[in-house]
């Protein structure tokens, strides 16, 4: 008796499985449209996959690593180099005859060049108001 039940259900779902508003057009029926993907619709994605037709149409693939990942990389690199320069200018620096070369090396270029007033960087007109307040002093003075 269960499996006449399932047999006719089986017979049912076969004339079930093609609507009939398909086969014949019945102008009182609306028909269903499809539903429109939210992703696929927005401008955004649409963009997106503009852009990979044309890197795949130019033969650019995909980078493997994203770019956050690249940067982070890059900058542990430069460290890992700068780290490495540092110590072999520790090491350089070891040997007590180049400290004491590098000490008598900075004494002779201060001694040649020797360090300029504060005055010299001033500008023009500060300058001249010193010098006129010093003329004006010793013109109270006399």
């Amino acid at each position: 008796m269960y499996s006449e039940i399932q047999r006719e259900r089986a017979d049912i779902g076969g004339l079930m499985a093609r609507p009939e508003y398909r086969e014949s057009w019945n102008p009182e029926l609306i028909k269903p449209k499809k539903l429109l993907n939210p992703v696929k619709a927005s401008r955004s994605h649409q963009e997106l996959h503009r852009e990979l037709l044309m890197n795949h149409r130019r033969g650019l693939g995909v980078d493997s690593k994203p770019e956050l990942q690249r940067v982070l990389e890059h900058r542990r690199w430069n460290q890992l180099i700068k780290k490495k320069e540092e110590e072999l200018e520790a090491k350089r620096l070891q040997c007590p005859f180049r400290q004491e070369l590098l000490r008598r090396q900075q004494r002779l270029n201060q001694m040649e060049n020797p360090p300029q007033r504060e005055e010299d960087h001033a500008p023009e007109f500060i300058k001249v108001r010193e010098n006129l307040r010093r003329i004006a002093t010793e013109e109270r003075a006399l």
